[in-house]
């Protein structure tokens, strides 16, 4: 898979937009960030997962994801090696990422709608 792929897949997820962080491009569903560009030079995309998900998907298939280390990689950020990747699971992850960001996305919305309670 190249760059401009991951790109076409995740702008194809419902109510993703490109968007840009630090100068390089990502992509946000509900204004907050699933995924970035941010390594396109060195052959990556990255994904937000959960830690729990950066493991599992790390574990599963090594030669395709990367784990990011320091602060960005203990938030479940992880790196995808486009050429390495086939377009099934490029999708699969894109998708995950995506429907986490949109599942925090609802669960926020539904925790500042709650009334406090004394």
């Amino acid at each position: 898979m190249k760059v401009a792929d991951f790109r076409r897949i995740a702008l194809s997820l419902e109510g993703a937009v490109e968007g840009s962080h630090m100068g390089a491009s990502d992509f946000r569903v509900g204004g907050r960030i699933f995924a970035t560009l941010a390594s396109q030079d060195q052959g990556y995309g990255s994904l937000k997962f959960t830690p729990e998900q950066k493991a599992e998907f790390v574990a599963e298939l090594p030669e395709v994801f990367l784990p990011i280390s320091g602060g960005w990689g203990r938030m479940g950020m992880t790196h995808i090696r486009l050429a390495q990747a086939s377009g099934d699971v490029l999708a699969g992850a894109l998708r995950a990422a995506w429907a986490l960001r949109v599942e925090k996305n609802t669960n926020t919305k539904k925790r500042k709608r709650s009334p406090k309670r004394n």
